[in-house]
């Protein structure tokens, strides 16, 4: 998610700029959420003074969960069939220092000094005096850059891919066209994100955290879109996925997200926040389900996604144009707005099933508003195409 979406001739493709704000808007919602749940996910959860009740807990896990375990895929998969084109466009040097300013810049200003600024305010809020050296190195988290970990793991990958080109560009001058991509295609990547899931988790459970917040444990996963992105940047999948392909990705995302409750009562899950944890690493069968359940929803559910823009994110209203060109900064914006929200809210005596919703509706609204602002006036000082 940078702050361009082009496709391969150059031209700004209107379809992935709206789906990227939507994803940028249901995230900052399940952030919201998530900063009121037992289970955690978002660090207001280390100071909230309500959590939902379990079955509300519970329900919402059924509702929205699915959605969380492939997010984050779908945008790894548009930067990866982005990101050739954009390295073609600009050559090396100028590929990697606009990646290093428009993603290691924010992040780095996320980790040091807005992140720790803001998080201090919510504990002091909560009665807690915390300094900033604890804040940096003392949460489980250390070096943590709130959701910036997605610029961080983006900027790698984006640096390793252009690594990878220049060293491949002296062998060979031009990338092999790629045939349209196919449903049983699609089944090789499902097999290999989940055994790379399942091998990566023996060593970094799902929600184990390391210095700057890497992620490690779902690296198979946004690794494994980015470069599936970057395979078949070259077939036309940035424009049309194709309707057979649509059809087929949204039958096994809809057949698998519907037969998830079932799953999760017949291996016994009742209390998401007490029966996690023998899902989250280590040598069992737990373990490999839930690998295998977030990789058919990543590869399927995104694929699907993809197509679902295409097909209905053509527009070009004010409102969606100014949505989509301030839905990174929204993004970015996302960690001190929703604190600020919660922090407000604090005093209120009002049970979390209030509280989270307003914050979600609230942090939306104030984030992409504060988006358009700064970004006001891009669309004047840049060509639509370059």
């Amino acid at each position: 998610m940078t702050a361009e979406v082009r496709g391969e001739a150059g031209a700004r493709v209107s379809s992935l700029d709206t789906l990227r704000a939507a994803l940028v808007a249901w995230i900052i919602g399940g952030h919201a959420l998530l900063g009121y749940s037992a289970v955690g996910g978002w660090a207001y959860d280390e100071v909230n003074e309500v959590t939902f009740a379990p079955a509300v807990e519970y329900g919402l896990t059924v509702l929205l969960g699915p959605s969380a375990l492939f997010l984050m895929g779908t945008f790894f998969l548009v930067a990866g069939l982005l990101t050739p084109a954009s390295l073609a466009r600009k050559g090396p040097a100028r590929f990697a220092r606009d990646r290093s300013r428009r993603l290691g810049v924010p992040f780095v200003a996320s980790m040091l000094l807005v992140w720790p600024l803001f998080l201090w305010l919510a504990y002091l809020a909560a009665g807690q005096d915390v300094g900033y050296w604890w804040l940096l190195t003392g949460r489980e988290r250390t070096l943590d850059s709130g959701a910036l970990w997605f610029a961080e793991v983006l900027l790698i990958f984006s640096l390793a891919y252009l690594l990878w080109r220049v060293f491949r560009s002296r062998r060979e001058s031009r990338p092999a066209a790629r045939p349209p991509l196919r449903s049983a295609d699609l089944l090789w990547w499902v097999v290999g994100i989940a055994v790379a899931g399942f091998v990566v988790r023996l060593f970094f459970p799902a929600r184990d955290t390391q210095i700057g917040d890497l992620h490690l444990w779902q690296w198979p996963i946004l690794a494994g879109m980015f470069g599936l992105g970057i395979r078949y940047s070259g077939s036309g999948l940035a424009t049309d996925v194709g309707d057979r392909l649509r059809r087929h990705s949204g039958v096994i995302t809809l057949t698998t997200i519907v037969t998830l409750p079932a799953i999760a009562l017949a291996v016994g899950v009742d209390n998401v926040a007490a029966d996690a944890g023998r899902f989250l690493g280590g040598w069992r069968p737990e373990v490999m389900l839930l690998v295998t359940v977030e990789a058919v929803l990543v590869v399927f559910g995104s694929l699907w996604l993809l197509g679902f823009a295409q097909r209905n994110f053509t527009g070009t209203g004010v409102i969606r144009a100014a949505a989509a060109r301030g839905s990174f900064a929204a993004f970015v914006l996302q960690g001190p707005v929703l604190l600020m929200l919660a922090t407000a809210l604090r005093p209120f005596d009002a049970p979390a099933e209030v509280k989270a919703p307003l914050v979600a509706v609230l942090g939306i609204v104030l984030c992409f508003g504060l988006g358009w602002l700064i970004t006001r006036d891009r669309s004047a000082r840049a060509p639509a195409a370059r």
